[in-house]
């Protein structure tokens, strides 16, 4: 028997009484998501979700209901939290980087699973983080069904922590978007993103902190926001807008692609959904990106290929419509209180996009 004491879970750096506190404050943000369609299943291992649609919002006959599924993080963005102690906001980019793929293919999102990662537990800082996933949940109307915490140290230091998101939808197999129906003359809408979104924080902090040397309490100059506050604004979500205009047409008819717009930009996003034969070609000049966009290119004389290479430039999700419908669809984006434009057109060519 060694003389060096015994050995627990505690010494090894997990307390499971601060766990225990940590998971007492999640019900309550879990079930400020919940719709009937959530089951209760006191002390289960698992969440469970009736796809026998009650009535209400989501009433739906489905004939040939289709599952779809998205992961994603947050990346970098994490370590501006960090620096700002500020953990809610990522909560709601969890959610949007998830929603927002999801919906690209005309899915409803049903419900959310959340994976969070820290070195030791810290229940004020987790339950911050969970409000901001049930804040994103409770725009996207969505459930936030469950989630794991887990307490790693040794594999991350300090007061590091790593997020992941699940978010599962459902579409009916004959409104399935995937871009198709594209083709020449179709119409592009640009619909405003909120700023950087969750996206080429690596380049962002290499640029803002390490190459200009400036705080997340300095001002940016071009507004009343700090540094912080700037690049720590959450990623807008899209769900209850598309699910609006969604409701207004015969999608497929009119609606013909869908694209979130994430690391790499709009040409390595809209290049996604377009068919053989098909390019799209943007007017750069329809829009202006806002204003933390030439903040940061001027701050790291960033070239203008590589802002549209790595960040959304002012766009966060783009339309691609019949251009008979284009005019209206902007009109009922606006009406909603997003700014939306139209950026550019469906053109014959080899996937390709072209920004002019």
């Amino acid at each position: 028997m060694s003389d060096k004491g015994a050995l627990s879970y505690k010494s090894a750096g997990v307390d499971l009484d601060i766990y225990r506190d940590s998971m007492s404050r999640l019900p309550k943000l879990m079930q400020r998501t919940f719709s009937p369609r959530v089951q209760k299943w006191p002390g289960g291992f698992a969440g469970l979700f009736q796809l026998d649609f009650s009535p209400g919002l989501f009433a739906r006959n489905y004939e040939e209901p289709v599952l779809v599924a998205g992961s994603d993080g947050v990346g970098t963005k994490l370590a501006v939290a960090k620096q700002m102690r500020q953990h809610h906001t990522v909560g709601i980019d969890l959610v949007a980087m998830c929603v927002n793929d999801v919906i690209c293919c005309g899915a409803e999102p049903l419900f959310f699973l959340d994976y969070v990662a820290m070195s030791q537990d810290d229940p004020q800082r987790l339950e911050e983080i969970v409000k901001g996933i049930s804040d994103g949940c409770v725009q996207s109307d969505c459930a936030l069904l469950g989630g794991e915490t887990a307490i790693m140290p040794g594999l991350y230091q300090d007061d590091d922590y790593d997020l992941a998101g699940f978010c599962v939808g459902v579409v009916e197999k004959k409104n399935v978007i995937q871009g198709q129906q594209i083709q020449e003359g179709d119409v592009l809408i640009g619909i405003a993103s909120s700023g950087f979104h969750s996206n080429g924080y690596s380049l962002i902090r290499k640029t803002v902190f390490e190459h200009a040397g400036l705080q997340v309490t300095d001002p940016t100059g071009f507004s009343d926001e700090t540094v912080g506050q700037c690049l720590m604004r959450p990623t807008q979500l899209y769900a209850r807008l598309v699910r609006t205009i969604r409701a207004r047409y015969t999608v497929k008819k009119v609606i013909h692609g869908m694209v979130h717009i994430t690391g790499g930009g709009l040409p390595e996003n809209v290049d996604r959904v377009l068919p053989p034969g098909t390019a799209a070609q943007i007017d750069s000049k329809a829009w202006t990106p806002g204003p933390e966009f030439t903040w940061l290119q001027q701050l790291g004389n960033i070239p203008t290929e590589e802002m549209f290479r790595v960040f959304n430039m002012g766009i966060g999700f783009v339309l691609i419509v019949s251009p008979h419908f284009a005019p209206s669809i902007l009109a009922g984006i606006h009406a909603q209180g997003h700014a939306a434009w139209q950026i550019g057109q469906i053109v014959p060519g080899n996937q390709e996009v072209v920004i002019q």
